[in-house]
């Protein structure tokens, strides 16, 4: 087992300021906040400080602004719904590094929010000088951004190296949670993939073989495997340059024993448009057609795989679910996962899309354990040890 993190409860943090690191990339409509789970899910963290006599320093990006101010992108949306959500004021800073955040940073405000981190170049490639400022902010560092864990970030590795530091509760969970299915797995352990490419996934494939009893696999990603295997897919999605590399992880899933279960039928389509003319066939008879879904067959050897499982990892989509004739095989794995979790297997859903699922079928709650990071999660996976993580562990 990896060393464990340095826990939050052990830092010091009365009378001080706590810069902390979350992840507040949420869907924007209108400057409106459609999905708030990311800012709920820091409350625990940003609570327990604040219980501790702590000042807050809250810090995070949202989307991609290169290092340039974008209006459309600054954090205020994200300031009022964390007032209401820790039933405090929180003092929006107007900039992130400059004088307004330091001058915020000095009063006794109970919380600080930062201006959008990735307005600043220095963010991203961890810029010392950039790291040094954000560091001068704060007496302590707390980093519960497991979404950002993967990135190399000045807010995420360089402060880490410069104040006494430690894992707010989420991202400490969140390792734990994902670590379990890599070093304690109670047996059979399933792990169901989907979404689009395959080369998203085959690091995450080859680090599970010497770990799964079985490895179920949907979406357009499967298309390629069954290239590999000599199969018919007709206009479906196919990453071409990767059929030797599938081809070969297949032979070593037949060598180590691992069941490797792909859709035997589909739902065809003339394209992915919704409305387009589509029907179920076995895969021999998807003619000139493109994959869109598994087909109900497909989707129940899956949940027969599923149900006899003590431990799931479900990461992807069987489809292309936003498109509710296109969605049934998903919402047949969300089924089958749900009722495994309600048998007592340990089971995990990784990946914005297996959380957008669970989350519009309204099943949130039918898993051991949802992860908030897509990326992060699935480095994690590939038996990586993410930079933000490694920077707080014991030893490091």
């Amino acid at each position: 087992m990896p060393d464990p993190l340095r826990s939050l409860d052990d830092l010091d943090v009365r009378d001080k300021r706590v810069l902390v690191r979350c992840d507040f990339n949420v869907p924007l409509s209108d400057g409106r906040i459609t999905d708030d789970l990311r800012i709920r899910s820091a409350v625990p963290t940003l609570s327990s400080l604040l219980r501790r006599g702590a000042r807050l320093a809250v810090c995070s990006h949202l989307g991609r602004p290169k290092g340039k101010v974008v209006d459309e992108l600054r954090l205020a949306p994200v300031a009022e719904r964390l007032a209401e959500l820790l039933d405090t004021d929180v003092r929006a800073a107007n900039d992130v590094v400059g004088g307004d955040a330091a001058a915020a940073c000095r009063s006794d405000a109970p919380v600080v929010l930062l201006e959008n981190l990735r307005f600043e170049a220095g963010e991203e490639n961890n810029d010392p000088a950039f790291a040094d400022a954000l560091a001068s902010l704060a007496d302590v560092y707390v980093n519960d951004a497991f979404g950002a864990a993967h990135r190399a970030h000045a807010s995420v590795v360089g402060v880490a190296e410069r104040l006494p530091s430690a894992a707010g509760y989420l991202l400490a969970e969140e390792v734990e949670k994902l670590e379990r299915l890599l070093h304690d797995p109670n047996e059979p352990f399933v792990a169901v993939l989907g979404g689009a490419k395959v080369s998203d996934k085959l690091a995450v494939i080859g680090n599970l073989l010497d770990r799964v009893d079985a490895i179920c696999i949907g979406g357009a990603m499967a298309f390629t495997l069954l290239v590999a295997q000599d199969k018919d897919v007709g206009r479906s999605l196919v990453e071409s340059d990767r059929v030797e590399e599938v081809a070969g992880i297949l032979r070593d899933a037949e060598r180590r024993g691992v069941d490797v279960f792909v859709p035997t039928d589909v739902v065809a389509a003339e394209s992915v448009d919704e409305g387009a003319p589509h029907e179920v066939v076995d895969l021999a008879g998807i003619g000139d057609r493109l994959g869109v879904d598994i087909g109900p067959k497909t989707s129940e050897q899956f949940a027969t795989v599923i149900a006899g499982a003590k431990t799931v990892l479900w990461n992807g989509p069987m489809g292309i679910f936003e498109i509710d004739a296109y969605s049934h095989g998903t919402k047949a794995v969300a089924r089958a996962i749900a009722d495994a979790t309600e048998n007592g297997a340990y089971t995990v859903a990784g990946g914005g899309d297996s959380a957008a699922a669970l989350k519009q079928l309204d099943m949130t709650d039918a898993v051991s354990h949802l992860s908030t990071g897509g990326g992060a999660s699935l480095e994690l996976l590939e038996g990586r040890d993410l930079p933000g993580v490694a920077v707080l562990r014991e030893r490091s």
